[in-house]
């Protein structure tokens, strides 16, 4: 356990880094081939053209397209949405190409939620807690990065982590941890 914590205090700056490599930053135009995954994005293109991911809304894939990961506004913490990045929920993962394996889950879309929806958002990496691998309770997926290994959480309670309600929750027990990367993006839910 104690190893544990140690080894997800010192991931913590290399996560925040790490999430700007996940999310591939964006600019405002788009490339002339069309819009292209965000995990596809490479050299002069990242930064400079705009992309998609498919990420998780209440249970449902659906495409968000991203406008630019290095935002600089000022918007209240309480109005921020949130964007985590969890273990791989089926056996396509959304960023298979990526730095490493991984998924995403996101809030309410602007019909779901009546007005509430923020396009800037808080970035989280969603690990399973050394209570949750230690009760079996968060199932991980262990991803490499070049600092050492995460335990992206994949599933808790055996359910699987595609609805914001469902990742606060497992929050809120203790089994999952949430690292804030502290960097807002920018992306908006443009199809299901």
């Amino acid at each position: 356990m104690t190893g544990f914590r140690r080894t997800t205090r010192v991931l913590m700056a290399t996560l925040a880094a790490a999430a700007l490599a996940v999310v591939a930053p964006v600019a405002s135009s788009a490339d002339a081939a069309g819009l292209r995954n965000c995990t596809e994005l490479t050299g002069h293109d990242v930064d400079q053209v705009g992309c998609y991911e498919l990420v998780w809304v209440d249970g449902v894939e659906v495409r968000m397209t991203f406008a630019n990961v290095q935002f600089r506004g000022n918007v209240p913490s309480d109005k921020l949405g949130v964007f985590y990045v969890i273990g791989p929920q089926d056996d396509t993962p959304q960023s298979e190409e990526a730095t490493f394996v991984h998924d995403h889950t996101v809030g309410g879309t602007p019909r779901q939620n009546h007005g509430t929806y923020s396009v800037v958002l808080r970035t989280f990496f969603v690990l399973c807690s050394a209570e949750g691998i230690a009760s079996g309770a968060c199932v991980p997926t262990f991803s490499p990065l070049p600092t050492g290994v995460i335990p992206l959480a994949t599933t808790v309670n055996g359910q699987p982590l595609t609805s914001v309600e469902v990742i606060e929750a497992a929050a809120g027990a203790g089994l999952v941890t949430l690292l804030d990367t502290g960097q807002p993006i920018v992306g908006t839910v443009s199809g299901r």
